[in-house]
This record gives structure tokens, sequence and C-alpha cells, in this order.
């Protein structure tokens, strides 16, 4: 009943949006009178922005833009190198980068937003490394027949991403992939696979969630999973291909990020509103962009869903010793050559300062000058891996460390 309520009120509103449109490009018609004085130019900017909250998305495109080597700009290919039922690992290289350059996936949240939120930490990867990427699938669009996707499976598919990458990878987790690329390059050191990663670099990750809780470890841990399972987990309509999958929905998860910051969102949208009115475009556009992408949202599988809740954020398996990998117990202490970096934003208010740093603990076999911590500074959550800050003060970190470590 959830998501066939949510799917009629999103039918309602998107066609409440395409007539927003047609009305705000009646008011825009030069040839009107009526866009020139008046409400006339603040009636047609609130329809637009009206049409732009409630308007059909989907999965947007990554659109790596040529990157500046020297002066000249290098075009960016784009490939799908290898296609799994959950997810698919898409490569990006731009043109006349050196044989030599460190090869880095980078492994995307599968938090209820596409990859492509990593855009801008791909953008500016790409200039000197050759980047991969883990393109999670939207699980409403994935059919039954295909099975679950848990925990356990999301290892799986780290480890085999890895191996078709080859010797020599570095992985950057940024945010929640920390714990289980963690626990993948502990199942790849116990093995001695020789794919394991040369550097695992993670970026606010909830490695050990009672180090400075935030909000989200506060609901988390004060719901049972009844509570979960009863309120949050719905069932894919019929009108999708993954028809019957229980599902965490995308449409939830957003609701939960906005609302913890919810004035800041509408202030926003009300500084849109006034630079649309004043002709203002570019930096109506701007915004108009970072809310493209963040109200794009997708659906994850009941079972990594509460997986995560329980493991992650209730019972602290990895912090604990208690975390395993297809029946078999995860070994922190097995990574004893794979560099580790941990960076925290500073002002971070999803994961706090300390849960990632923990991960250097767990890993106790492993020297100490293969352990670096890194605290952003005025940074918070997204800052640490898309803007200026990123491009400026953390990748360089992310860099240097790949390159001492190779």
């Amino acid at each position: 009943m959830l998501y066939s309520a949510y799917e009629m009120q999103k039918a309602w509103f998107s066609s409440a949006s395409n007539w927003a449109t047609v009305g705000a490009r009646l008011l825009d018609n030069p040839s009107l009178p009526m866009g020139y004085f008046g409400m006339g130019p603040a009636a047609a900017s609130a329809l637009k922005l009206f049409a732009h909250l409630y308007e059909e998305r989907g999965k947007p495109d990554f659109d790596i833009q040529p990157v500046d080597v020297d002066g000249v700009l290098k075009p960016v290919s784009e490939t799908v190198v290898l296609e799994k039922a959950f997810g698919s690992l898409r490569r990006f290289k731009r043109d006349g980068l050196p044989k030599d350059a460190p090869k880095l996936l980078i492994v995307a949240p599968m938090s209820g937003h596409y990859a492509t939120l990593l855009r801008g930490t791909v953008q500016r990867m790409v200039q000197n490394q050759e980047v991969w990427i883990t393109d999670w699938a939207d699980a409403r669009l994935v059919p039954l027949s295909e099975g679950q996707f848990d925990l356990d499976d999301y290892i799986d598919y780290l480890i085999e991403f890895l191996q078709f990458i080859g010797k020599g990878a570095h992985v950057l987790a940024v945010c929640q992939p920390s714990v289980p690329a963690f626990a993948a390059a502990a199942v790849m050191g116990a093995s001695k696979d020789p794919c394991r990663p040369k550097t695992l670099t993670m970026m606010g990750g909830p490695i050990d969630t009672r180090a400075s809780p935030t909000s989200v470890n506060d609901l988390a841990m004060e719901k049972p999973l009844s509570w979960f399972e009863n309120n949050v987990i719905a069932t894919v309509p019929f009108n999708y291909p993954g028809a019957g999958r229980k599902v965490y929905p995308g449409f939830l998860q957003l609701a939960g990020f906005i609302s913890m910051n919810l004035v800041d969102h509408m202030m926003s949208h009300y500084e849109m509103f006034k630079h649309m009115t004043i002709g203002d475009h570019d930096s109506a556009d701007r915004t108009k962009q970072f809310y493209d992408e963040y109200l794009s949202v997708c659906d994850m599988t009941e079972e990594f869903y509460l997986q995560t809740i329980v493991h992650v954020f209730q019972e602290h398996s990895l912090p604990k010793g208690e975390f395993v990998h297809r029946g078999k117990a995860v070994d922190p202490g097995a990574i004893r050559d794979t560099a580790l970096l941990c960076i925290e934003g500073e002002l971070d208010d999803i994961s706090g300062i300390g849960q990632t740093r923990a991960a250097l603990d767990l890993a106790e076999h492993l020297p100490m000058a293969k352990k670096k911590y890194h605290l952003a500074r005025d940074c918070g959550h997204y800052g640490i891996f898309n803007g200026s800050k990123w491009r400026d003060r953390i990748a360089p970190v992310v860099e240097e460390w790949m390159r001492a470590n190779s």
C-alpha cells in the first residue's frame, strides 16, 4: 500500500508539474505582455520551481567533462566493462593517461541515491587515475528471478570487481560502503588474493557508530528491527520489472535526509526562486543542478537495508569482531599490507568524528606507516567528496597516499 500510494501521488504531482511548465512558458513568452510587469516574473518563477520539484526523474548521466592537462582539454571515455544483476562496473579514462597511472575503484554508496552522486569525485580523480566505479542498480528494476542481494553479495561484488580490474588497484569507499569495503579487504587479505587493494581510503564511513553518534545513528538505535520491517519496507508495484520485491524505497530515504535539514532545503529553494525572479539564471541553475541529482533516488533491497541497520548501527558487528561473511568471521587483522587512509569531515552530521578512524585500530597487524588519518576542517559530509574543498584539499591527500603505497 505504501508504494502504491506514493506512485499515485507521484502521478498527480507529475501531471501538475507538466501544467506548471506550460504556465511558466506562457508567462515567459516574449510575445505576451504578462511576463513583463506585475506578478508575471514571480508567478513564472514559482511555476518553474514547482515544476522542477515534482518532475519525473530517472537515473542521471555521469556526463564527465574533459579534464585540463597542462592547458589542454582531454576527453574522458566512459564504458560499462562488467554487468551484473544488482550493479555494473563502469570505467572512466581520460585521453593520454600514462600507462603506469594508478587504477582506482570508487565504491559508491547503496543508500538511496545513484552512483552519479559521486560525479564530482570521479571528475576530479579521472585527471590522474584510471577510474572504475560501482554503479548500483535500482532494486525496483531487478526482477525477482535474479534472487536477493545482501551484505554478503555486496562484499562478493567488490571482490569480483577488484579481481576484474587486476593487481595493483586502489579503493576509495565513500560513506556507507566503508564497512563492506573494509570487510572485502580483510577477506582478500586472509586468502592472500593477489588482487587485494594496495590502498583503501574510507571517507565519512560508519565503521564504528558508537563514536560521536549522530541523529542517523540515534534513529537506528532507538527503534527495534521490527519497527523498520513494519514501517519502511514496501513491495515494488506491478508496473516495475522488480514487481513483488521487498525494498526500502528511495523516496523514504530522501524524505529522511530532507527532514534532517528541512530549513536549509527550504531556504535553498527560496534563494533559487529569487534568482529566477531577477533573471540570475546562473545561480538558479547551480541550485537546480544540485537538486536534480539530490532528488533522483533509487530503492535498495530489504535484506541489504535491514542487515545494514543490524550489523552497522545496532550490533556494531565489525568493531566488536562479530562481522561474518558467508558464514565465516571477518578478521580485520588479516589486513596486513593494504594501506588504510581514513578521512572525516569536521562538520559531518551523518558520520561523526571517530567513526571512520576506528578502522585504523581494527587493523591491528598493519604497520603504522601504512595507516593515515585526515580530518577535513570546515567540511560537512558531502563536502568531503564533492565541491572545491574535495578537489583542492582532500583529493591531493588521497592521490599522495596512493602513490606512496603503490
